[in-house]
């Protein structure tokens, strides 16, 4: 795997933003923190109770207020989206991070599967706190994320049983462990796993991800729908917005399919 500097969010801040056809449903914004660690919720306005809930964790060098559109797509489809700062970023960003950056790609790589790791360890505390709060239904918990946000995806479904549904977009499974341990893939099932990669990205290749996929898909010989890898054969990382637009509401549909209480349906 090449290793990853920039990222879609920080390279490219208009990349995911979408201009049209935002959800009209009103949606109201709050700065939380759960534990020490920094959040941006959306949630529907009109909404009663506990609501099917989704992480969503952001690229290398980004922060949570770079997916604004993201979550507003999610809230306004009846999800609570609740965006992270990871480990080092955003509101909790290492004074030296800058310069850790600045360094070679093979110094730079314990830093980045580090960081991931981290982040993955503080998955049970996020679910618990918004479980806590009473705005999270604790049966209905998936987590979706892009480029780093989506290693942290992989390590997370591994790691947190309680998570429904995931979305990885444009990462790699292979990255996140610094002891060099293998990902748990007897733990993935049954969560149901949507994988998006794009077939001409040098920076996140697209190989990790379909391996993984042909080695869950006997894990999940017994729901197979629950399983998915969708490709973008012409994409780089850096998606067009086009292309981009289109993995979100894919993801949304995925998340929407297996964390709503009827088909897709949000009651």
């Amino acid at each position: 795997m090449t290793f990853m500097i920039g990222g879609l969010e920080k390279s490219r801040p208009l990349a995911g933003i979408r201009r049209k056809g935002l959800p009209m449903m009103t949606i109201d914004w709050t700065h939380a923190w759960l534990g020490e660690v920094p959040t941006l919720i959306a949630r529907p306005r009109a909404a009663i109770g506990p609501l099917p809930t989704v992480l969503w964790f952001h690229g290398w060098s980004a922060d949570k207020e770079v997916h604004r559109s993201e979550l507003a797509q999610l809230a306004g489809a009846g999800l609570l989206a609740v965006g992270i700062d990871s480990v080092g970023h955003g509101e909790r960003q290492s004074p030296d991070l800058a310069q850790r950056l600045a360094r070679s790609a093979r110094e730079a790589q314990p830093l980045f599967d580090s960081l991931v790791a981290e982040t993955v360890d503080e998955v049970p505390m996020l679910v618990d706190r918004l479980i806590d709060r009473g705005g999270a239904d604790a049966e209905r918990i998936g987590a979706a994320g892009v480029s780093m946000g989506a290693c942290i995806v992989y390590g997370a479904i591994a790691r947190e049983r309680r998570l429904r549904a995931a979305v990885a977009l444009l990462g790699s499974p292979a990255r996140g462990r610094p002891d060099g341990s293998r990902l748990a893939v007897d733990r993935f099932f049954p969560t149901a796993l949507l994988s998006v990669t794009a077939g001409a990205d040098v920076v996140v290749p697209a190989a990790a991800a379909a391996a993984l996929h042909a080695e869950l898909t006997d894990w999940y010989r017994n729901d197979p729908d629950r399983l998915c890898h969708q490709s973008f054969p012409d994409a780089e990382h850096l998606m067009k917005e086009t292309d981009w637009q289109q993995a979100i509401d894919l993801a949304c549909a995925w998340l929407l399919r297996f964390l709503a209480p009827s088909g897709g349906k949000l009651e």
